[in-house]
């Protein structure tokens, strides 16, 4: 986490009225007390208006406020589902960072509104997507935004197997699925592979040069027909 973030997130758990502890805070932000020691004093420093002291707990000082965030019903709903999507079919970079955003948005909304989070009855199971799914993922988007190739083994639905190494494009969720777009050196063309089915990913170390006719947007134009979009092999 940032140090940006981690400040942000200690004046947010404090804007909640109840007195924490170094340990505490410590705890919820995966981080040693002395860091939350350092980082209080230099909120002090900076003007943050924390009382408190060590061994006994930090508070912001009740007329002190933050500007709220303002949300109609509909768009809190919006937000809170996003979330819980993310959390159960994200990769796993991506549940941290909703479950962050969510203690985010009920740490600022006024506190009228905390009670309608909990009566947003619209969730996702999080049991659906296994780990190794969500790493995959992680590695995959991360391999798209930094133009690696990639390596692995996959497993047609006939069961037919075959090694390939492929340009990683971009990522796209299908009811439920995800698929890897991506330039196929194998088949010298675009295909689209579902990442249930690939195995054993290696991610070059050396980025690619894009080629022409070979990018994100020469895929899409390409699969503007629902035919295209739905061929997963």
């Amino acid at each position: 986490m940032r140090r940006a973030d981690r400040l942000f997130r200690i004046v947010q758990f404090l804007r909640l009225g109840r007195l924490l502890t170094a340990q505490k805070l410590a705890a919820k932000l995966q981080v040693s007390q002395r860091t939350i020691y350092r980082d209080i004093q230099d909120l002090q420093l900076s003007g943050m208006p924390i009382e408190g002291e060590a061994g006994v707990g930090y508070t912001l000082r009740r007329d002190f406020d933050l500007p709220s965030l303002m949300f109609t019903r509909s768009e809190l709903t919006a937000l809170v589902l996003g979330a819980r999507l993310v959390r159960a079919w994200g990769g796993a970079e991506n549940v941290v960072a909703a479950s962050q955003a969510l203690q985010r948005i009920e740490a600022v909304v006024p506190a009228e509104m905390r009670d309608e989070l909990d009566a947003i009855l619209l969730y996702a199971p999080e049991f659906q997507m296994r780990q190794a799914l969500r790493e995959r993922l992680d590695a995959l988007h991360a391999a798209c935004l930094a133009k690696r190739a990639i390596r692995f083994r996959y497993t047609r639905e006939d069961g037919a197997a075959s090694e390939r190494e492929a340009r990683p494009l971009a990522l796209a969720f299908w009811s439920g699925v995800w698929t890897l777009a991506a330039w196929c050196e194998l088949r010298a063309e675009f295909r689209s592979f579902r990442l249930d089915r690939m195995d054993h990913v290696v991610v070059f170390e050396e980025a690619f040069v894009p080629r022409r006719g070979q990018g994100l947007e020469d895929f899409l134009k390409k699969a503007i027909t629902p035919a295209e979009r739905n061929k997963l092999l």
